[in-house]
């Protein structure tokens, strides 16, 4: 019956191989076949369908999920691609069981990353909104004016679009703390260079409720308590809407270089 079929891209988030996401590139790359054959993106399988990944079959075994808080190292990639990237999270935490990171944290950044196996967690931490906070301490490489504290923090043109509102809190000559709710692609670190800044060193010290308090190149489970309340602050941002989404740069308006 039809309410018995999921998407192949679900089945493989489910049962702890990758998120919705991973999984859609290993179709689109031909790696997931369905009894023996290539599915097309979408395809839907019941319970008796037999699905690999690179020939190997996939099991929902229902073991209990992994949740890992990750200090990564600058150098270390976020990619579960271990056959591209010789530098890559997964090679360097060697977990016995396989995870993989939720969201990104790039080579040159330093700090919080989360990691796991449960894909369903994966998709509800990347579409939340209101409470999806992450911190980071910045290091700039000449003084932090006020100006560009106002500017950062009221927003700036990032990849086509203004960036929202954020904290950004003044620390010391060259360091400043900034709270997003976004993710847009090194988007500290473009910020920063409109305003003709440089990022000496990034840190991620926040996701969410769960704070760094581990040496770097280590790992922890989450506590109950803190699985508890990211699936409070999951279950919130779910049941709310964003009042004031990132607003897009008319063409007309984009800028064509960056002003100081």
């Amino acid at each position: 019956m039809e309410e018995n079929l999921k998407r192949i891209n679900k089945f493989l988030s489910e049962v702890g191989y990758c998120s919705r996401r991973e999984a859609d590139k290993l179709i689109e790359a031909g790696r997931v076949t369905i009894n023996g054959k290539i599915p097309e993106m979408g395809t839907k399988i019941s319970e008796k369908d037999v699905v690999h990944v690179d020939g190997k079959p996939i099991k929902d075994t229902k073991e209990a999920f992994v949740y890992l808080a990750f200090n990564k190292p600058i150098g270390i990639v976020c990619t579960t691609d271990t056959r591209v990237e010789k530098d890559n999270i997964i090679d360097y935490i060697k977990y016995p069981k396989r995870i993989f990171p939720i969201g990104r944290l790039d080579k040159p950044s330093e700090g919080l990353i989360l990691l796991t196996d449960d894909g369903d967690i994966v998709n509800k931490i990347l579409r939340a909104t209101n409470n999806n906070e992450k911190e980071y301490i910045v290091t700039v490489d000449k003084p932090i004016s006020q100006t560009f504290i106002e500017r950062m923090s009221n927003g700036v043109p990032v990849l086509d679009r203004i960036s929202n509102k954020c904290v950004v809190e003044k620390l010391g000559t060259y360091e400043f703390r900034i709270i997003l709710t976004q993710g847009l692609n090194r988007q500290i670190r473009r910020m920063c260079e409109y305003l003709d800044y440089e990022v000496v060193a990034l840190k991620r010290i926040r996701i969410m409720n769960i704070k760094l308090d581990i040496p770097v190149g280590t790992h922890r489970e989450l506590t109950e308590a803190e699985f508890k309340n990211l699936n409070e602050l999951l279950e919130d941002s779910s049941k709310q809407v964003i009042e004031n989404p990132t607003k897009k740069i008319p063409t007309a308006e984009r800028p064509s270089r960056r002003k100081s």
